[in-house]
């Protein structure tokens, strides 16, 4: 791992800026996190506008000019960063509204987007009315091109370029907005695609175009494939995001260009997520887990499980030892995607997750949501059928007549009403029962998600601390823990804008990816070939850095990680790199890497089998100087926390109403301990602590939660 001090003209920038900005625009709401350098963080919110996100971004920084009694300009020309975080190519992707995009592929492989290697999705797998996932690039727009190179690089035959002019003119006529060229083999030359890219570009000058070699250069032809797709099914859509995002913040006056958030946890310019969208799919949930790890640093906690839980979705992360989980090769919304991704698992769990009966007469809740418009019945936007949030608040969760996001008044009557029409009286059952089923059911759908990325992938969610996050996690959050066994829950004040604050953490990277197949026994390996490797892709990302105005004197760091498998193995696992520079040593400990990685993931290994490599990876990434961190006053004399008030509230179908205390969040000081039952009002939160609980306020904002008395 190279690593380099920032340099002093870097610290003098960053120190002349008084503001870092984070916005995160969800499915409900659009999160804004402002931090300066006197260690302040504030929370704001708007509504999300998804037909053109920059009015909800103008309403919250009309909100943030009447909170500091200056312009949006000024407040804007003071960031020393300003920073996205969009859903605008995952809910392209969702409602399939990219562009139409052409495919050239090599002659024979222009089924393999349906064939999908035969595979389906699990759960289905013997299900044959599962429908067949849709098609980005219709089979009409998938146009064969022959020539072929082979698996060691050389040409086996040449391009067939009138194959190309054809499918051009194919496209011109079918006004293609997007073409996308993967041809077999291209990761070990990409010739044939760097010459059609040529053609297209020369021919179609207003069409995007991408190729597998620079979208997804490792081997797999199907993935690289379907991931070129996916990237050229969503850049278009990006593109103009990104140009009325950039045009605002122009216009503003801000100093920096804006930055977005990558799926891989990172920062990147807009012109860089112009051409890669489909490193954006995960860009709102993928900073959760920075903002996690930070909460829970202060307790001396490096294991944590963050939960998000906002309006319409639920995202699990997972970090072990301060490094959060990665995904490569994956399915997302039945597509196959190659790029790194941090590990994000997403159910429609929901405040706005819609209660309703299937085709059998069974209680579900979700993945089918209310939204933010017309949103729960509670909001009086129109909403009729029942949600979670309207089960809370029946609950006494929330308080009728509480203001939500500034501009929601909630209506408890309104929500009861929906409950015993739609659920309670077809069920036969009180009101009571009904809220605290619907509060179940979305729980249990909850914990199943945190097994699925803990216990299904080695990890004993008994040794992580749950972090709770976004508007709703906070009424949900201890039951969970209860059903995994975590013993400590961490709630920031923050927590409603969590993925926000975490990107106001993270920093510049770029992930580099090449394919070198090779065997790494000591008789066959060859390191120099292999230290080249490393060294190239290690060049290219700090090519991106200086490119994205890094100099060398930046604090920089390379990690490494390789992709290996036994040999004759289909699938491989991924071992990190501690060193930058293999020898004979260094390689035998890479091996046993390997042999324990393997072991922890599959229970087994085979130290006297060969290994081989497949993949490289090398992450680049720029440190950037963070904000102070908000530190809360210790009062000189301890004092007990007094109620607000108190408010009848419901945590068991089988227990009484309780005359249970709510206590104002603003006025509870550090290192009060607080026994549930309860609930802490926030100002965006709502923090509900059932019997058998405790909670305490941490000098670093976040509320401390454990069982016992």
């Amino acid at each position: 791992l190279s690593t380099a001090p920032l340099s002093n003209a870097e610290n003098s920038k960053m120190s002349k800026q008084q503001y870092r900005l984070g916005i995160d625009a969800g499915g409900t709401f659009t999160d804004f996190i402002l931090a300066d350098h006197q260690g302040n963080v504030q929370l704001f919110k708007a509504p999300s506008t998804p037909h053109d996100g920059t009015l909800a971004i103008r309403n919250g920084l009309a909100q943030i000019a009447d909170a500091l009694g200056r312009t949006p300009a000024e407040i804007i020309a003071d960031c020393d960063l300003c920073i996205n975080g969009t859903t605008v190519a995952l809910n392209a992707l969702i409602e399939k509204t990219g562009v139409k995009v052409g495919l050239l592929c090599t002659d024979g492989h222009e089924d393999s987007l349906e064939i999908r290697l035969g595979h389906k999705e699990d759960g289905h797998r013997y299900d044959a009315t599962y429908p067949p996932a849709h098609m980005l690039v219709p089979r009409h727009l998938r146009r064969p091109i022959g020539g072929r190179i082979i698996s060691d690089g050389s040409e086996f035959s040449p391009l067939d370029e009138a194959a190309i002019h054809a499918a051009i003119d194919y496209f011109r006529e079918q006004q293609v907005q997007a073409v996308a060229i993967s041809f077999v083999w291209s990761v070990r030359n990409p010739s044939h695609e760097q010459r059609a890219m040529a053609m297209v570009r020369a021919a179609l000058p207003d069409v995007f175009v991408c190729s597998g070699h620079e979208v997804f250069p490792q081997i797999r032809e199907y993935t690289r494939t379907t991931t070129t797709v996916v990237n050229a099914y969503l850049s278009p859509v990006m593109g103009r995001y990104i140009e009325r995002i950039d045009a605002l913040f122009e216009e503003l006056g801000a100093q920096q260009p804006t930055r977005y958030f990558q799926s891989n946890g990172g920062l990147a310019p807009g012109v860089v997520m112009r051409e890669r969208a489909v490193n954006a799919i995960n860009s709102g949930p993928a900073s959760a887990p920075q903002a996690g790890l930070c909460v829970a640093q202060p307790f001396g906690i490096d294991n944590v499980i963050t939960v998000d839980m906002g309006g319409t979705s639920f995202d699990i992360t997972l970090s072990k030892g301060g490094r959060t989980n990665f995904s490569k090769d994956s399915d997302f919304l039945r597509y196959r995607i190659g790029v790194p991704m941090i590990q994000v698992e997403t159910l429609g769990a929901g405040g706005g997750s819609i209660a309703h009966f299937d085709d059998f007469g069974m209680l579900q809740v979700g993945p089918r949501s209310a939204g933010a418009n017309p949103g729960p019945v509670c909001y009086g936007k129109g909403g009729v059928e029942p949600t979670v949030t309207d089960a809370n608040l029946a609950l006494g969760y929330l308080a009728d007549g509480a203001l939500l996001g500034g501009s929601i008044r909630l209506n408890r009557q309104a929500a009861i009403d929906a409950i015993r029409s739609k659920i309670a009286e077809p069920l036969g059952i009180s009101v009571e029962r009904a809220a605290v089923g619907i509060i179940t059911l979305v729980n249990l759908s909850m914990v199943s998600g945190i097994r699925r990325v803990s216990i299904e992938r080695g990890y004993d969610p008994r040794d992580f601390a749950l972090i709770g996050a976004g508007g709703a996690a906070g009424m949900h959050v201890m039951r969970l823990a209860e059903e995994i066994g975590s013993k400590v829950v961490l709630i920031p004040k923050v927590a409603s804008g969590l993925c926000a604050f975490g990107q106001i953490l993270s920093d510049i990277r770029y992930d580099q990816l090449t394919t070198l197949p090779m065997r790494l026994d000591d008789e066959f390996v060859d390191l120099e070939q292999l230290n080249q490797a490393l060294q190239q892709l290690r060049e290219r990302g700090m090519t991106n850095l200086r490119d994205d105005g890094f100099g060398g004197d930046n604090r920089i760091e390379c990690q490494y990680s390789l992709e290996i498998r036994y040999l004759g193995q289909i699938h491989e696992c991924s071992v990190e790199l501690s060193c930058d520079r293999l020898d004979r040593s260094s390689l035998a400990a890479l091996r046993e890497s390997f042999h324990q990685r393997h072991k922890a993931l599959f229970s087994f290994s085979e130290p006297n089998s060969p290994v081989e490599l497949v993949n490289l990876e090398c992450s680049v990434i720029a440190r950037l100087q963070r904000p102070p961190m908000p530190e809360l006053a210790t009062p000189l004399k301890a004092t007990a926390a007094i109620p607000a008030g108190h408010r009848p509230m419901l945590f068991n179908a089988q227990d009484d109403w309780q005359d249970t205390p709510v206590y104002n969040g603003d006025r509870i000081e550090v290192g009060q301990i607080i026994q549930g039952p309860c609930v802490i009002e926030e100002a965006t939160t709502n923090i509900v602590v059932p019997p058998g609980w405790r909670v305490s306020l941490d000098p670093s904002a976040t509320y401390e939660l454990t069982p016992g008395h």
